[in-house]
């Protein structure tokens, strides 16, 4: 079972989420919350909140008990729009100010249940 949220148009450019992202992909959600909250940088503080989301549908819409189980399985940060802002600059010129936005879409999903060993020999 996986659940899956998405939080659109945050303000942080794609470049830098994308680091924050990769940090938090294959590890179980526990660790996932532990490195995002004690991070510095701006967009862990937004990809915590998507991966909060996507803990909570995970429990409320596939009806998962143990939150222990689950793993982060995929963390996407796809660019968003622009906005476009001009700063005046010498001799009457304008220069262009581009502030970024992105996409984020976390994935969390059940760990595979792991065989037992004394099963295995039988």
């Amino acid at each position: 079972m996986e659940a899956k949220a998405i939080g659109k148009f945050l303000r942080v450019p794609a470049d830098k989420a994308r680091i924050m992202a990769r940090t938090i992909v294959g590890r179980p959600v526990e660790a996932a919350i532990a490195s995002l909250t004690f991070s510095p940088n701006k967009s862990a503080a937004l990809i915590l909140k998507v991966l909060k989301s996507a803990v909570a549908n995970a429990v409320e819409n596939k009806k998962i008990d143990n939150v222990d189980e689950l793993f982060v399985q995929k963390a996407v940060v796809d660019r968003g729009p622009m906005f476009k802002r001009f700063q005046p600059c010498a001799h009457g010129r304008a220069k262009p100010i581009l502030k970024r936005l992105s996409h984020v879409t976390v994935v969390v999903a059940q760990a595979p249940a792991k065989p037992d060993r004394e099963a295995r020999r039988s």
